[in-house]
C-alpha cells in the first residue's frame, strides 16, 4: 500500500489502522466518474481473494467500468447487503490544500476526495472482513460496490436488476452514504431532463426573420419557475423533508455566441427532486405541453424547422420505509438512535427498493462534506462505523 501522509501522528480519535491504511489506498485511486474504476475493483477483489471471498463483477457496456458483489457467510439463505459507490466527483476547478488524490490526517480528521463520499464506508466494510468471517455469521453479509452513483447511479441499476434475480438475494440493503451515523428511511426522487431548443439564426438588426433559440429557453426556465411558486403555495407538502415540497431547479443553460447574432439553438438542463406522493413526471408532462402548444407554434410561423425537444434521463426513484419496518427497527438499535431522518438528496437506496429490496441510508461522515475541496471524514467516524458493523455481525450471528 502507498505510504500514509501523517500531518499529525496523535488525533484525538484515531480510527483503526486497517481502516486507514484501506481508505489511504482507496483514495489513491483517481475513480472520478468519467475515468475507469477496473483498477479500484481489482483492488478490492484481490484483497476479498486474499480472505478467500469470492466476488462477481457486472460491467457498463463499455467495460470499462465494474461493480463488485460478494458474501460472507452462508450463501444459500438472505442477509444484509452493505452498499457504497467507489466513484467520486472531480476536483477541477476546486482549491484543494494538497493532493486530493493522497490521504493526509490532521487533528482527527482524513482529508481526501472521497473520504466521505464515500470510500470512508467502502474502507470500513473492507476492514471488517476478517471479523465478519471470524463471527460465524448464520444470515450473510452482502458487499456491494458500484460505478457511477454520482451521474445518475448507473451502476446500481444494473447490479440491482442482477441481484433481483439470483435465487437468493439479500433481504435488506444499507447504504452507507455520510449521515453521520444516523437513520435515514428516506430521500426524494429526481425526474430529470434535457431541453434543447431549435431556432433560426440570423442578424439582431433584424429579430423579425430569425428565432431566438435562448429567449425561448429563457421561457422554458420561466415557466419552472412558475411550477415551483405553485408547488410551495399549494402543495402536495410533506413534512418529513428539508424543503417539504417538490423543486424545480434548473442547472445549466447554454446558448449564443455574440451580441449581435440571434442564437439558433439552446440547451437547458434541469430536475424535479419530489416527494414520495407527488408524480414529478406530470410536472414534466405539463412543461411538454406548454412548450408544444405556446412556445413552438410562433416559432415555427417564422421558421417550420423548429423544434423543442425534451431528453428525459434515467428516473432516479425515492426511498422511503416505513417507520416500523424491521430494517428500521435494525438500524436504530445497532446506532442506539431514537429517531430517523428523510433527506432532499438523492441515492442508491430508490433503486434497491425499487427491484424489491428494503433499503435504508446510514453512513460515516456529514454530507456537508461531500463534493467539497478539502472534503474530510472524522476518524471518530469511522470509529463509530466499525462498531456499527460489529453489532451488526453479532445480530447477524445470533
Amino acid at each position: 500500500m502507498t505510504p500514509l501522509a501523517i500531518v499529525d501522528p496523535a488525533p484525538p480519535v484515531a480510527a483503526p489502522l486497517d481502516t486507514v491504511a484501506l481508505l489511504d489506498r482507496l483514495v489513491s485511486f483517481d475513480t472520478t466518474s468519467r475515468n475507469s474504476n477496473l483498477a479500484c475493483i481489482a483492488f478490492i477483489r484481490d484483497y476479498l481473494d486474499a480472505h478467500a471471498i469470492e466476488s462477481r463483477l457486472t460491467h457498463d457496456p463499455t467495460g470499462t467500468k465494474a461493480n463488485l458483489y460478494a458474501t460472507i457467510g452462508p450463501q444459500d439463505v438472505p442477509g444484509i447487503a452493505l452498499s457504497g459507490h467507489v466513484d467520486v466527483v472531480p476536483v477541477d476547478g476546486q482549491d484543494w490544500s494538497a493532493d486530493p488524490f493522497r490521504l493526509r490526517r490532521a487533528h482527527g480528521r482524513l482529508y481526501g476526495r472521497g473520504t466521505s463520499d464515500m470510500k470512508g464506508f467502502v474502507a470500513a466494510c473492507l476492514a471488517m472482513v476478517p471479523a465478519f468471517q471470524a463471527r460465524g455469521l448464520k444470515r450473510p453479509v452482502h458487499l456491494c460496490f458500484t460505478y457511477d452513483e454520482e451521474v445518475g447511479c448507473h451502476g446500481a441499476r444494473v447490479l440491482a436488476a442482477a441481484l433481483a434475480a439470483l435465487p437468493v438475494r439479500p433481504e435488506m440493503v444499507i447504504v452507507g452514504e455520510p449521515s453521520s451515523m444516523k437513520p435515514i428511511l428516506g430521500h426524494k426522487g429526481k425526474v430529470s431532463a434535457t431541453c434543447r431548443v431549435i431556432g433560426l439564426a440570423g442578424h439582431s438588426s433584424r429579430p423579425d426573420r430569425a428565432v431566438n433559440a435562448l429567449q425561448v429557453g429563457a421561457e422554458v426556465v420561466a415557466f419552472l419557475n412558475r411550477q415551483q411558486a405553485r408547488i410551495i403555495a399549494e402543495g402536495p407538502h410533506d413534512p418529513r423533508f428539508d424543503p417539504s415540497w417538490t423543486s424545480c431547479h434548473a442547472g445549466v443553460f447554454r446558448s449564443g455566441s455574440a451580441l449581435n447574432i440571434v442564437p439558433h439553438e439552446a440547451e437547458i438542463v434541469f430536475e424535479y427532486r419530489h416527494i414520495p406522493a407527488h408524480d414529478a413526471r406530470m410536472l414534466l408532462d405539463e412543461l411538454r405541453s406548454h412548450a408544444e402548444t405556446v412556445l413552438l407554434p410562433p416559432m415555427r410561423a417564422v421558421h417550420p424547422g423548429a423544434a423543442i425537444v425534451f431528453d428525459q434521463r434515467p428516473r432516479l426513484p425515492g426511498m422511503d420505509l416505513a417507520e416500523d419496518h424491521p430494517l428500521a427497527d435494525l438500524v436504530r438499535s445497532l446506532t442506539g438512535a431514537n429517531e430517523a431522518g428523510r433527506v432532499a438528496y438523492g441515492t442508491e437506496g430508490g433503486i434497491y427498493q425499487a427491484a424489491g429490496m428494503p433499503a435504508i441510508v446510514c453512513g460515516p461522515g456529514d454530507i456537508a462534506q461531500a463534493h467539497t475541496p478539502d472534503e474530510w471524514i472524522a476518524e471518530s467516524e469511522l470509529v463509530a462505523c466499525e462498531r456499527f458493523l460489529a453489532r451488526l455481525a453479532d445480530r447477524l450471528a445470533a
